[in-house]
């Protein structure tokens, strides 16, 4: 066991002490200082060696044993998992050198998936921030000069992000973007060499995000499916050429809303290291986790800067507001950048100074708060009804987090698209998940349950109930 003792000083003008006990554990045990089945420190003997309260030490051992890398039994020591030591030092590799099929499908009704609920907008505290930068932008904000985003933007984009989900790295590595598509296509134009031999290859998870699917195939890339499990994607599953973007949704698999297993992430940095690929982390939604609190990102253990992460501000606030934003590795930054202004793919100036102050002032994270609680109500109240009126047709999903649902047919004939024109032709919008996969595909119904207020959620999962009742198996 290591000793106490050995154990750096805590930083205490920065705070979060529970972020800093979880960091310097989780560091150790990625760079092999504690190996796998070594028991670690007490919690109690870890507070009092630190200086900090016991509970700090209990959620940072949680957060570490939620995301893998401790694993504990009752009436036993806690000790650190065994998982694959891939090496997690190495030097940054160097860059390697037809339309898309559109299903449509109806928007606008009950458990629409990838809409939040806009009616819970702060509108009076972002009307304040808004109408106050208007008002006062500076000279050299107005000119041509931040095509990366506004400075003040990116350094509260990155403080929030390192704070929740562990991402590493410089303000000047953050671009701020109007849409996640729109950050999608910049990685892609600046990754993607449509025909050279092999400089076209994209590894797609799948299921997966019909959206990226189509911006992808439109930036020339040739896609090739890798199937995700309950631990998310299995690289080793991977055929053909190596590829140049692995496309990835670690913290909350779309559409499945499985988190990446340890052991994953590891061996997906470790082959994107060793082959020159970059992994584009789209961390769509997880800041709305219901069981837990949100996985870190993968983005905050790449040390050989492989990743590319994905953020918007379109779930947690609302749309309309067209801000996103890239964190891109260093090596890739000119490159992005210099196709970001070519492409005009630029937020308003006076958008990105309100969400600035915005977040400075602590407004977004507790309205992120607020939206967790309404969210989980929302989540719970949904599975509870499915399970009830369509547990005869559908394994409903777990709904852990996030914004939508996937539950999967139990008769593995059924035609959801078929049954999903039924279904919404009468008020509803979700959507067959078995138009997110590129290969053979698995039948199942996607929900969103942003909108669906608990108290209604038992009444609507009785008329699909119906209505699934009424469609043939092969419909």
């Amino acid at each position: 066991m290591v000793a106490v003792a050995q154990w750096q000083a805590l930083d205490r003008t920065s705070g979060d002490l529970e972020g800093q006990v979880y960091r310097l554990m989780r560091d150790r045990i990625l760079h092999g200082q504690m190996p796998a089945g070594q028991r670690v420190p007490s919690t109690r003997m870890m507070a009092l060696s630190l200086g900090v309260a016991r509970s700090t030490v209990v959620n940072a051992y949680d957060r570490l044993k939620a995301e893998g890398y401790l694993q504990s039994t009752t009436g036993a020591a806690t000790r650190v998992a065994a998982f694959p030591t891939t090496s997690l030092s190495g030097q940054a590799a160097p860059p390697p050198p037809n339309l898309p099929r559109v299903t449509e499908f109806k928007t606008g009704g009950l458990y629409e998936p990838g809409v939040p609920d806009v009616s819970t907008f702060p509108h009076a505290a972002w009307a304040r921030c808004l109408g106050a930068r208007g008002r006062s932008l500076r000279v050299h904000d107005l000119g041509y000069r931040d095509h990366g985003g506004v400075q003040e933007l990116r350094e509260a984009i990155l403080d929030h992000i390192a704070a929740t989900r562990g991402v590493i790295a410089r303000p000047e590595q953050i671009l701020i973007m109007p849409s996640t598509g729109a950050a999608i296509g910049l990685l892609a134009s600046a990754l993607i060499r449509a025909g050279d031999p092999g400089g076209d290859v994209v590894w797609m998870e799948e299921p997966g995000y019909a959206s990226a699917q189509a911006i992808l195939r439109m930036a020339g890339a040739s896609l090739v499916p890798v199937p995700c499990d309950t631990e998310g994607i299995d690289i080793t599953r991977g055929t053909g050429p190596s590829p140049r973007l692995i496309y990835v949704t670690p913290s909350h698999q779309y559409p499945t809303g499985v988190t990446m297993s340890l052991s994953r992430r590891l061996a997906l940095l470790e082959f994107a290291r060793a082959t020159g690929a970059i992994v584009l982390e789209d961390d769509y939604d997880s800041e709305f986790q219901y069981a837990s609190r949100p996985i870190a990102a993968l983005q905050g253990i790449d040390r050989g800067e492989v990743v590319a992460y994905v953020g918007t501000f379109s779930k947690t606030l609302a749309p309309g507001l067209r801000v996103a934003y890239a964190v891109v590795p260093s090596r890739l930054l000119a490159a992005t950048e210099a196709a970001q202004r070519l492409r005009g793919a630029i937020v308003p100036v006076h958008i990105q100074a309100a969400l600035a102050d915005f977040m400075r002032e602590g407004r977004f994270r507790a309205h992120l708060r607020h939206m967790n609680a309404i969210y989980a109500e929302r989540m719970a109240a949904t599975v509870e009804a499915l399970n009830r009126h369509c547990g005869s047709w559908l394994d409903v999903g777990a709904g852990s987090g996030g914004l939508q649902l996937a539950n999967w047919f139990r008769d593995v004939k059924t035609d959801d698209v078929a049954t999903v024109r039924t279904i919404n032709s009468n008020g509803f919008a979700v959507r067959p998940i078995s138009a997110l996969y590129l290969g053979p595909a698995r039948p199942g119904l996607l929900l969103g349950i942003a909108s669906m207020e608990a108290k209604a959620a038992d009444a609507a999962a009785a008329r699909i109930a119906r209505l699934l009742a009424m469609v043939p198996v092969n419909a």
